[in-house]
């Protein structure tokens, strides 16, 4: 659930916080692995909550806990 405070963030921003290429995070969203919202259809672009950004973050360290 998106919070009322929580900034969303662009395609763009979330590429460069998680050092991808946007049409990686575009791909993402189209396939559910990052939960977005298009404003204005495709017009506007996606909006990507910023607590994704972290929970991608925490799941991809969690799997590098995980190898041993």
């Amino acid at each position: 659930m998106v919070m009322v405070d929580e900034e969303l963030l662009t395609v763009k921003e979330v590429a460069t916080r998680l050092k991808m290429h946007p049409e990686t995070v575009r791909i993402w969203l189209r396939s559910g692995r990052i939960r977005g919202t298009q404003l204005g259809g495709t017009r506007l672009g996606w909006r990507i909550p910023e607590s994704e950004v972290r929970r991608i973050v925490t799941e991809g360290m969690s799997t590098l806990d995980g190898e041993g």
